[in-house]
């Protein structure tokens, strides 16, 4: 025994106890940490240190606290000298200073951070720092207790658990339980960013996210019968418990997690989007529950000045034609704040227009390149010029002027242009972005990109860009305001009804002059708006466009009537070819229209200028071109009926068999409720038949018999063979691995609670195969419905699943 404790302590002799202090949680003045030396907090759920981010090139380090247990990817929750990063940490110290503080010291002993509590210099008690289980790091008197100073106090990007974030009354200061969140400001430099999150200094309960501390640009809403009235993500989320406390003394908001083994945090993304993230063991990643805003183009200046956002996928953010990051650098790491310049500036002369500025001859003047499916900027100046030809030269004659556009109106724009947005081409007004002649190409064959100049040399092409433009248009559309009588007589008086639902009747029409079907959508009854209104609605509904949704032609409206004219579906709608339709749809059809609908949906989502919830996704929702491309319809009803979106989310809408469980529990609906619904249809693809109906049982597999969603769900989750489920009438032709990715994706699509469901960006790249699912549970749900048994989920009672089974256990056909 003795010669064991005389090797431990000659072990701590050799080692200089380093082994030992590493298990401590806490910091001295003898126990500093430097070099690969860190403290770990008791239960050993984070930990404390010196680290490089990544992709900051790892010649900056910094002292920061992050996940120890469970979490495979560092993930930093604080940052100490976030704007001061030291070069050699080996030789750099944090360690308590003889006045109490907390103090950083680089590698030449310089000061670089300190946690500056000024009264810890007024004794001489000795004092601590220790980390905790919470992800605190407090300094505190080592004899007393007292606490001089805790990082939940200086928050960095990051809010944890249990942390307040509010305001001190007393001394109007936005302090620790009181200081904003501040972003990043890359992936890879944890120093302040562009956007900032912190309550409302005026005392209100609302939450601001700002940009560059000034501007704001999202709020929280105030606090009401327990949630934001801006984020009512929060009611539907019972994993956690929030508290908002005004008194006397402060305003603060706090959160936490009913499973302690849950590992959550929200965080100020380097995008200036507030995110709810959860990290999710199985995946081994963080899964987002949400973001506000919701359409990450919301978050302003997002892409800097000229920057183009393109909130539909990665990259975010582009540079025009013309253009290139003003940092590349910083742009690879999501900093986007420099935006975009010119790549050879423009030459001005203060003054009237000479010949190389407007010829686009490549001898050094300004010309413009146009920016096709981008957003006009706001805030623009009218000028008198009475064609697009004196609107360009208007622009011209100020050096100041960047951009014009020209509608039977000239905008002209000044100084660098924010918040433009790729719209995906639904736009028809053109904006020009004034470049240097050098980036426009020229008569004389050099390799250039589309310019719009003036000269006799590039007059013809000119007139072929407007000649191509307006066949795009005349091809693509613009939304017209028919009169009442042509509908009609197109029609044949409302003569040949093709169609009906919720909203109206839908009648097949022929345009006049070149034979095109149509189909007038008669509106009934719900809509009771205004003419102006109306009109102004359907415009925006009209910009809405993509490969999978159905084309809006034009409207009508005369005095209580509201029709919409869409493009005929020749092959009708999905329920017809689906479970009827001879011979049966192929599973190569069936898959394509699966992942077709995926993408329309996708586009509602996320694609348009606001986010679109359908609310009413099923078989006769979705129509069939000539070719069988899916087209998703009735969109648009759903935008119009969104400007009383309180009435939308507490007034069940839909469709029998495809309701979400948060219909009837009377939760607010976000755009997880059309993922349910399309999960249901997608099941119904796969069987052929409708969920509701129940299957017989067969010699072959027994287990087939009973509620179709329910014995779908079960053999996924069991890992059994799916080669039975497909449509009987295929005769077992069906891709295999496009069954599975189609079961898995629709059980994960139905499941209870909708933070599990995925978006639908997840879903069309499940589909695609370009990211794989796990294995989903069984919703409980489906159980009860298949079963006939009660349940409860959360609060809610049998009764509720009264409602739900009357909802879905009836024959919607």
């Amino acid at each position: 025994m003795a010669s064991t404790v005389l090797l431990l302590i000659m072990a701590v002799a050799i080692h200089g106890g380093s082994d030992w202090s590493f298990a401590s949680d806490t910091i001295s003045a003898n126990s500093p940490i430097s070099g690969d030396r860190t403290v770990v907090s008791r239960g050993g759920k984070f930990e404390l240190g010196f680290f490089s981010p990544a992709g900051g090139g790892g010649s900056n380090y910094y002292v920061g606290i992050w996940y120890k247990k469970v979490v495979s990817q560092r993930t930093p929750v604080w940052v100490a000298n976030r704007a001061a990063p030291v070069a050699d940490p080996a030789s750099s110290r944090l360690a308590v200073a003889a006045d109490g503080n907390l103090v950083l010291t680089n590698e030449a002993g310089k000061l670089v951070w300190s946690s500056n509590v000024s009264s810890a210099s007024g004794s001489t008690a000795a004092a601590l720092a220790v980390i905790l289980d919470t992800g605190n790091l407090v300094l505190r008197r080592e004899i007393s207790g007292e606490v001089l100073w805790q990082s939940v106090e200086h928050p960095t990007d990051t809010w944890l658990p249990g942390v307040r974030l509010g305001m001190n009354k007393i001394t109007g200061e936005i302090t620790g339980e009181v200081q904003a969140l501040v972003s990043w400001k890359n992936a890879g430099d944890p120093a302040p960013g562009m956007f900032t999150l912190g309550i409302d200094p005026n005392g209100s309960s609302q939450y601001f996210t700002k940009w560059n501390r000034t501007v704001t640009f999202w709020s929280s809403g105030e606090w009401k019968d327990g949630v934001f009235a801006g984020v009512p993500e929060m009611i539907s989320h019972d994993k956690y418990d929030f508290e908002f406390v005004s008194d006397a003394n402060a305003n603060y908001f706090t959160y936490s997690l009913q499973d302690p083994t849950v590992i959550s945090r929200l965080v100020l993304d380097v995008s200036g989007q507030v995110r709810q993230i959860m990290w999710a063991p199985s995946a081994d990643e963080w899964m987002i529950i949400w973001t506000e805003p919701h359409r990450l183009c919301d978050v302003y200046a997002v892409c800097g000045a000229f920057g183009v956002c393109n909130g539909r996928s990665e990259p975010y953010c582009s540079c025009p034609a013309g253009f290139r990051p003003s940092s590349a650098g910083d742009w690879e790491l999501g900093d986007h704040s420099h935006g975009c310049r010119r790549n050879n500036p423009p030459r001005c002369d203060g003054g009237g227009v000479n010949s190389s500025s407007v010829h686009g001859d490549g001898n050094g003047g300004d010309a413009f390149l146009p920016a096709p499916g981008v957003s006009l900027p706001r805030n623009s100046s009218s000028s008198p010029a009475s064609s697009a030809r004196d609107c360009e030269l208007a622009c011209l004659r100020s050096c100041n002027c960047t951009a014009y556009s020209y509608d039977s109106r000239c905008s002209l724009w000044y100084g660098g242009l924010l918040n433009l947005e790729d719209t995906g081409g639904a736009i028809d007004d053109l904006l020009y972005l004034r470049v240097s002649d050098m980036d426009v190409p020229s008569s004389k064959g050099r390799n250039r990109t589309v310019a719009f100049a003036s000269t006799a040399a590039v007059a013809s092409i000119l007139a072929l860009s407007i000649i191509v433009f307006v066949a795009a248009a005349s091809e693509g559309g613009n939304l017209v305001a028919f009169k009442y009588g042509d509908v009609r007589r197109a029609t044949k008086n409302f003569s040949e009804k093709i169609g009906g639902g919720s909203f109206g009747s839908v009648y097949k029409g022929t345009l006049p002059g070149g034979g095109v079907a149509i189909a007038v959508k008669k509106l009934e009854g719900r809509l009771c708006v205004g003419e102006k209104q109306f009109r102004n609605e359907v415009r925006t509904i009209g910009v809405i466009q993509h490969v999978n949704l159905v084309r809006l032609r034009g409207f009508s409206s005369r005095g209580g009537d509201r029709l919409l004219v869409y493009d005929h579906m020749p092959n009708g709608s999905l329920d017809k070819v689906l479970f009827g339709g001879s011979p049966a749809l192929s599973w190569r059809a069936r898959f394509q229209i699966a992942l077709g609908a995926a993408r329309g949906l996708l586009y509602l989502h996320e694609g348009c200028r606001d986010c679109i919830i359908h609310c009413d996704i099923k078989p006769e929702n979705i129509l069939l071109d000539k070719d069988l491309v899916p087209k998703v319809a009735d969109f648009g009803l759903a935008k119009l009926l969104a400007r009383d979106f309180s009435r939308v989310l507490t007034t069940v809408r839909g469709t029998i068999g495809y309701l979400a469980p948060e219909w009837i529990s009377g939760v607010p609906i976000t755009v997880k409720a059309d993922v349910y619904s399309y999960g249901m249809v997608l099941l119904e693809i796969v069987s052929g038949r409708r969920n509701a109906r129940c299957w017989p049982a067969t010699e072959q597999d027994p287990s087939l018999s009973g509620y179709f969603p329910l014995v779908a769900a079960r053999k996924v989750s069991r890992g059994e063979a799916l080669d039975g489920l497909p449509d009987e009438r295929l005769r077992g032709d069906a891709d295999l691995r496009e069954l599975e990715r189609a079961c898995r994706v629709a059980c994960w699509c139905v499941q209870d609670d909708e933070v599990r469901r995925p978006t639908m960006e997840q879903v069309a790249q499940a589909l695609e195969g370009v990211v794989a699912l796990d294995v989903p549970p069984v919703p409980t749900s489906l159980q009860a419905l298949g079963e006939g048994s009660a349940f409860l989920m959360g609060a809610r009672t049998s009764a509720y699943i009264g409602d739900f089974s009357r909802y879905h256990l009836q024959d919607s056909s």
